[in-house]
Parts: C-alpha cells; sequence; structure tokens
C-alpha cells in the first residue's frame, strides 16, 4: 500500500455535517490550511475555534452549494490563490418516502440532486484546471453504500450516490495521467442528523470519528473506493449483483422495502 505525501491545504464541503465535522479537526495542525464551507455560519465557527486550538491556519467560507454558479466561481478563485492539496465534496442532503410509500415531493428530489450531484460536479470541475496544470491534487467524493443499489425508501438519494460513484470512477481514469487523484467514499451508516432521519434499520452504525479515520487512511493510500463498514459493503454489493428479484424480497425481508 503505497501512502502519500501528507496534505497541507485541505478544503471540505460540507464541513458543518457529520463527517465533515469530524474530518475537520482530524487533519487540523501546524502547518495545515483548513478550507470550511458549510451553511451553519454558527457551527462553522465553532469548528474553526477547534481546529485552530490545534494549530492549523482556518478559512470559512459560508455558501449554499445549490447556488451552483457561486460554487463554481468560489471553488476556481480559492484553487488559485490557496492551492488546496485535497478537496472532499462533503456537501449532501437526503429526502425519503412516506411512512405509506407516498412518493417523494419535487422540489425536494431536485434540491438533492442539485446538492448531491450537480454541486459535487460543479466543484470537480472548477479545481480540475489548477490541479491538472500543477499536476498534483486530490478530490475525494462523497457516494454511499446505497450507490451499490438503490433502497425503495429513499429513491432519490440512493440515484444521486450511484450517479457520483460512476462520475468518481469515470474522472479518476481520466485525469490519473495529470497526476490528480480522485477518490469514491461509500459510507454505511455514520451518526449524523441526515443519518438518523432516514427511515430503516440502520445496522453497524459507526460514529464520525471512526468513519473520518477509515476516510484519512484511504485517501492516503489512494484507494479508489473507500467504503465501510465490509460486512455492510459485502451484502450491499451482492445485493447490486444478485437477479433484481431476489434482493428486492431481500430488502423487503430486512423492512427497506415497501
Amino acid at each position: 500500500m503505497t501512502l502519500h505525501k501528507k496534505p497541507r491545504c485541505i478544503l471540505i464541503t460540507g464541513a458543518t455535517g457529520g463527517i465533515g465535522g469530524a474530518l475537520a479537526p482530524a487533519y487540523a495542525a501546524p502547518g495545515v490550511t483548513l478550507i470550511l464551507q458549510g451553511r451553519r455560519t454558527e457551527r462553522l465557527e465553532e469548528m474553526a475555534e477547534q481546529c485552530r486550538a490545534a494549530g492549523a491556519r482556518v478559512i470559512l467560507h459560508a455558501l449554499d452549494v445549490q447556488d451552483l454558479q457561486a460554487v463554481r466561481d468560489w471553488i476556481s478563485r480559492i484553487s488559485e490563490t490557496e492551492q488546496p492539496d485535497l478537496i472532499i465534496v462533503g456537501a449532501g442532503l437526503n429526502t425519503a418516502t412516506g411512512p405509506n410509500a407516498e412518493d417523494e415531493a419535487w422540489q425536494l428530489s431536485q434540491a438533492v440532486i442539485e446538492v448531491n450531484v450537480m454541486a459535487a460536479i460543479a466543484t470537480v470541475q472548477a479545481a480540475l484546471p489548477a490541479m491538472r496544470s500543477r499536476k498534483h491534487g486530490q478530490i475525494a467524493l462523497f457516494s454511499s453504500l446505497a450507490g451499490w443499489r438503490g433502497l425503495p425508501a429513499t429513491p432519490s438519494y440512493s440515484a444521486s450516490k450511484a450517479a457520483i460513484k460512476a462520475y468518481g470512477e469515470s474522472m479518476r481514469d481520466l485525469v490519473a495521467a495529470d497526476g490528480v487523484r480522485i477518490n469514491v467514499i461509500m459510507p454505511g451508516y455514520v451518526e449524523s442528523k441526515m443519518c438518523f432521519e432516514m427511515p430503516g434499520p440502520k445496522p453497524l452504525l459507526w460514529n464520525p470519528d471512526k468513519a473520518a479515520q477509515r476516510i484519512r487512511r484511504g485517501l492516503a493510500a489512494n484507494q479508489a473506493r473507500i467504503s465501510f463498514p465490509f460486512p455492510l459493503n459485502l451484502g450491499c454489493w451482492a445485493l447490486g449483483v444478485i437477479p433484481p428479484r431476489m434482493s428486492s424480497v431481500i430488502l423487503r425481508w430486512l423492512d427497506y422495502g415497501a
């Protein structure tokens, strides 16, 4: 396993979320610059105080990533001025069907696709020119184990994570020759407000600090897919490759289906 040089400038979108909020202090150290984006200014300030206490230089940016042009402009600008070594695209939303299997609300499905997919792609496309020019850089994209096989309770969320898995894998091969590394993170259930709002069982639930350390190790080793926890990952992968009729029966048996 090849370990790469530790990043000295890390940009995290969705830094006020569960995993993002654990990754920022995990990377905080003297000589490190952290660029943290989120919507909750008060939470960003709390994180900045914690990270500065660990010796890091911190830059905060409050931004709604649904404003795709604002995302592109900011990432392009900060990629030139601060030259982040690592960009972790962690901003995300979730939505679900109702308790009686009602369809998802259109406005919520649209927001999920805009944040989880379009904002992520906007971030990558805006960051790549500077990274490719320098022949150096790393971008981590958040998919999910739901990207292996869509769940009936979260159709739009599952679709968004499958899209990011495919996009990240495609981009990894596209830019590898330019010295840029792309990694796809596929977590299972990690304690967070968004996680607890999701319907259905939550087996093998991890705390955010444990997830952050697993992600750090995977990024340092440049793993193409950073998926965890192992038993759940294997099960979700299997659901995606067995015949759909069988996977539907299993999902209903596990109380994920209608």
